[in-house]
């Protein structure tokens, strides 16, 4: 596979918030490839070691929510990639799902922070350079769903 296995233990000194969005992505993973039923990936995944430690209301929210807006999340994403959503790695493709329900839902996380974690999950779980490729589409995104937010930090 790549770097570490998506059934790896949660990595060590993360915040709970970050071990709910490894666990997510592990389970839009198991999604991307099996199309499984949401609530049995969760029930998979809430056995997992380390889960304890991970925010169980925000990885039920982007699960869920992720799943459940997948299709508008795409339609967001296919204007700013360079490929067909098909193609993407399945590890890429769960944290730009991610990425965009975060930036389009939790407007409390700043947009930096939104992507800097999704940037984290692939360099964790995906291709050697998959984390630039995720961090150029959410950059992108973030500029058009959060444009007071993203101009304010840039000075514009």
């Amino acid at each position: 596979m790549t770097q570490k296995s998506l059934h790896a233990n949660p990595s060590k000194n993360r915040t709970p918030r970050h071990r709910a969005r490894e666990f997510a992505l592990q389970g839009l993973y198991q999604w991307l490839l099996n199309n499984e039923d949401a609530g049995a990936i969760e029930a998979h995944i809430r056995e997992a070691h380390g889960f304890d430690k991970a925010d169980k209301v925000h990885f039920d929210a982007l699960l869920y929510g992720t799943i459940k807006d997948a299709v508008e999340l795409r339609a967001g994403l296919t204007p700013l990639i360079d490929r067909p959503i098909a193609q993407l790695s399945p590890v890429e493709h769960a944290a730009l799902l991610i990425g965009a329900y975060e930036l389009k839902n939790h407007i409390e996380i700043p947009y930096k922070v939104v992507i800097n974690e999704a940037v984290e999950l692939t360099k964790s779980f995906g291709g050697i350079d998959g984390h630039k490729y995720v961090n150029g589409v959410l950059d992108k995104l973030a500029a058009k769903v959060r444009d007071v937010e993203t101009g304010a930090a840039r000075g514009s």
